[in-house]
């Protein structure tokens, strides 16, 4: 391989991504610095998040026309000019849509085999399972028993909310976009139930779910979703706001929620960004890992080949029809 290939934003999307927002470009292949690690890109990330950066409204910052598209990626060294990695070492950084990048040593992390297919590092045993494994237990602080509901129930961040509920006893409801969705989150992930909202009435389905109140909602869609959850929250309720899956992809904000709600149910509303919680890595990766090897956690990953396909890829995630961690599988 001669050339790195990057995928650049084009154009600021309007509405939903389409492929026509990004284009491909080839470089040449640079050698690294004194301080600096090249690298072969082998998956990448793909997250909802990025569509906030494209409309320049994330906390991390925006991606302007003509700029790398950025996001998570492991990769392996192939040449390094840092004395703290080798060639064959594997790495997570925030290197981007590109193949080959040339990056300072000082951004990129070792992954520490753990006996889990590494690609696991950008979701399970990643930024979503982090962002899941935080928010739920430092933030929401569940107790047995509680009522917890969760949006976005198959997706990295909801479904691993909702089995670590599970694991500390709770009863967990999540809600999902379609029925084959649904059915993995009851049947595999072992959630007690989960609304199709968009099959099903979703303020009567969640009354009939959780009659005596939601304890903890975990909102990762935010906008009606949200209201409904609000409706039925139980007395001294968590409310834990991470993802706003609804709004993404539109370029005006919405009409906040009646905080009515939240004020009758005198409850605590926090906002969780996974940024404040890198103390929490070292426990949520032994827990996470063992959990998995005990059957306790399970996970999908939608996998796409080839770097090219990361813009069709990131389409159908912001059109709710990925299932599970959308992944681009870019060298072997």
């Amino acid at each position: 391989m001669t050339t790195n290939t990057k995928i650049l934003l084009k154009t600021k999307c309007e509405g939903l991504p389409e492929e026509s927002d990004f284009e491909k470009t080839e470089e040449e292949i640079i050698e690294p610095k004194e301080g600096q690690i090249k690298c072969e890109s082998l998956y990448l990330s793909l997250d909802p998040y990025l569509r906030g950066k494209i409309n320049g409204r994330h906390i991390s910052g925006a991606i302007f026309p003509g700029e790398l598209m950025t996001g998570e990626v492991i990769s392996r060294v192939t040449s390094s000019a840092d004395p703290a990695f080798k060639k064959g070492d594997l790495i997570i950084s925030h290197s981007g849509w590109q193949s080959h990048p040339v990056i300072n040593a000082a951004d990129a992390s070792k992954i520490i085999d753990l006996g889990i297919p590494i690609s696991t590092y950008l979701g399970i045993l990643g930024m979503p399972g982090l962002t899941a494994y935080a928010g739920l237990l430092r933030l929401a602080k569940p107790k047995e028993k509680d009522v917890v509901l969760v949006s976005a129930a198959s997706g990295a961040v909801g479904s691993m909310v909702g089995q670590i509920a599970k694991i500390k006893n709770c009863y967990v409801v999540g809600i999902a976009g379609s029925d084959e969705k649904c059915s993995w989150v009851t049947k595999i992930t072992s959630m007690d139930e989960c609304i199709n909202y968009k099959k099903e009435n979703l303020t009567e389905k969640i009354k009939k779910y959780c009659p005596q109140g939601i304890d903890i909602y975990y909102d990762n869609v935010g906008a009606e979703t949200l209201q409904a959850a609000m409706e039925q929250l139980a007395p001294y309720s968590r409310v834990i706001l991470c993802g706003l899956m609804s709004q993404y992809n539109s370029d005006s904000m919405p009409a906040g929620p009646n905080p009515a709600w939240i004020i009758k149910a005198r409850a605590i509303v926090k906002g969780m960004v996974v940024y404040d919680h890198e103390d929490m890595r070292v426990d949520f990766l032994s827990d996470v890992s063992k959990w998995i090897k005990e059957e306790r956690i399970h996970y999908l990953e939608d996998i796409t080949e080839g770097l090219a396909n990361a813009p069709a890829a990131f389409s159908r995630l912001m059109r709710g029809l990925n299932t599970g961690k959308t992944i681009i599988k870019i060298n072997d």
